[in-house]
């Protein structure tokens, strides 16, 4: 996401590379390219113009520091003001004293809303409450039956009528929540193709209704500024607390996500990257400037992989690595876990640096798959002992995961490397450990 948002700002900066201060004359046509690159990515005019303003402003004023260069400094200004429009602080969902906590779900027709639905009780269950899912969508064919689905994957109860009358449905699924005790409920309402009186008026009646405690507008961001004009209309309808930002993942020139927040002065709470349940996470207006600026995103990659690794699993591959024991079991459970992580597309994007090296690459999540099969098709001595892959056994294997000769050596000398690099920071951790002990040792003047 936001691949040419990012190149064309980093083109700007390195133009300032060489320059000893920012002046006005320098960043005369950086300022010019900036405004470009956003009126580009579909932002919205008026918070392009003012954005530049800004910039222009805060450079031209800034102190000149001498530990750090016009390019650097400029993009300090570029990254504090992004960070400013996309909202300053992530905002979060506010609950209510008593339950259940009502969570109405707007936007148009295709915007993702059913599958953010799912997305969001299956964080709310992860997160220890316990949701529960209404079908308000009552005019879509097959609507009902898509938020059972999602629902039946991570067993969340669902409430939905026979008839086409969505504030019953809300008033019913209310009842039903108190009911059985699930503390947050997730109403997902009917969208159209565009917006009209009669979904306007419907949703606002379930508003009154059911009296929400937050209102979440979905956003389709592939859709750039139309999305915000949307956005605008419901708005002043419905006076929602927050937007949702999907499809991520796809080809986001990023306008809605630059815009949305300074035109309707909403938050953005959540963005989703992807149709697995678990492709979604709050949204963090510093972390997402990083991103666009191609400084990656190492803080939201930690979490992730803190998510799916515990403690002891952590503890027990470092004990393989330091006895040097880690083989192609340990190799195939990482496999596993990185893939529950994400798509390796936008892993990769949240390393700084790698952004904009893979921007023309395609990487697919099947990537992987070829060397899944091959360590599925060995044996347990073989995954356990490598060294004893011959020809033969290596010609099986080939044949068995459907792959060739020269993809199971490339595997395996791969894993070879990698298993040298690892003994290699294991030994480089243990001197950092032994040079800081004599350091201690030293100050306490034992040596």
């Amino acid at each position: 996401m936001f691949e040419d948002l990012s190149t064309k700002l980093q083109s700007t900066f390195k133009s300032l590379s060489g320059q000893a201060n920012i002046t006005e004359l320098n960043i005369a046509d950086s300022i010019r390219e900036i405004r470009r690159a956003l009126l580009d990515a579909d932002v919205n005019y008026e918070v392009a113009k003012e954005f530049t303003r800004k910039v222009k402003d805060e450079a031209l004023n800034a102190k000149v520091l001498q530990s750090v260069s016009p390019g650097q400094q400029f993009t300090k200004i570029i990254y504090d003001e992004l960070t400013h429009i996309l909202g300053q602080e992530k905002e979060e969902i506010r609950f209510a004293t008593t339950p259940p906590t009502v969570i109405l779900i707007a936007g148009l027709q295709g915007s993702g809303k059913t599958t953010f639905a799912g997305k969001l009780a299956k964080l709310l269950k992860d997160q220890k409450h316990s949701p529960m899912l209404a079908a308000a969508d009552v005019y879509r064919p097959a609507a009902i039956e898509q938020l059972k689905t999602l629902a039946g994957q991570i067993d969340v109860p669902v409430f939905s009528l026979e008839e086409k009358n969505a504030v019953k449905v809300a008033k019913g699924a209310l009842a039903e929540a108190r009911k059985n005790a699930c503390d947050v409920l997730i109403i997902d309402t009917a969208g159209r193709m565009h917006v009209d009186e009669n979904m306007m008026n419907e949703v606002a009646e379930i508003k009154d209704t059911v009296n929400p405690n937050e209102i979440l507008f979905v956003v389709d961001s592939m859709t750039g500024q139309d999305a915000v004009n949307t956005a605008r209309e419901f708005d002043t309808r419905i006076d929602f607390d927050g937007v949702v930002l999907t499809k991520l993942d796809g080809d986001t020139r990023g306008g809605a996500a630059l815009s949305i927040r300074t035109v309707v002065d909403k938050p953005i709470k959540f963005m989703s990257t992807g149709e697995k349940l678990d492709a979604i996470s709050a949204f963090y207006p510093d972390r997402m400037a990083q991103r666009i600026l191609g400084m990656g995103d190492v803080v939201s990659l930690v979490e992730k992989a803190q998510q799916e690794f515990d403690q002891d699993q952590a503890q027990q591959l470092q004990d393989k690595i330091r006895t040097d024991s880690f083989d192609l079991n340990d190799f195939y459970k990482q496999i596993q876990q990185i893939k529950k992580m994400g798509s390796l597309s936008d892993l990769a994007g949240m390393i700084p640096g790698i952004s904009q090296q893979i921007k023309d690459v395609e990487i697919s999540d099947d990537a992987l798959k070829p060397i899944e099969a091959i360590i599925s098709s060995m044996t347990p001595e073989e995954r356990s002992e490598p060294k004893i892959l011959n020809a033969a056994r290596k010609r099986r294997i080939a044949k068995g995961s459907g792959t060739s000769v020269r993809e199971v050596n490339d595997l395996m000398k791969q894993f070879s490397q990698m298993k040298k690099m690892m003994k290699t920071m294991t030994k480089m951790s243990k001197m950092g450990r032994a040079m800081q002990g004599l350091k201690n040792l030293y100050k306490q003047g034992k040596v």
